[in-house]
């Protein structure tokens, strides 16, 4: 994996950490495809709505700091969130 990406996977994986009481549950998955990054979030249930926010706020604003960190390197992310 490229530093760029390492670089993505990282801001995405702090600001996780920073969110969830339970750090220990939380696993980042993450590979490339032809259209950019893939990260995978698994959390663990119960916290699974301060990942996500009230109506996906939380998310979203992950998504758009990846993204942002990504197209310095002219990469694509994709964030998601699995329960």
């Amino acid at each position: 994996m490229a530093q760029s990406h390492e670089d993505v996977v990282s801001l995405v994986e702090t600001i996780v950490l920073s969110l969830v009481d339970d750090a220990d549950a939380v696993s980042l998955d993450d590979y490339v495809e032809s259209d950019g990054l893939h990260i995978d979030i698994t959390v663990s249930e119960d916290e699974v709505g301060k990942v996500i926010g009230r109506q996906g706020r939380v998310i979203k604003a992950i998504r758009l700091m990846a993204r942002a960190a990504a197209s310095q390197y002219g990469s694509n992310v994709e964030v998601e969130v699995m329960g």
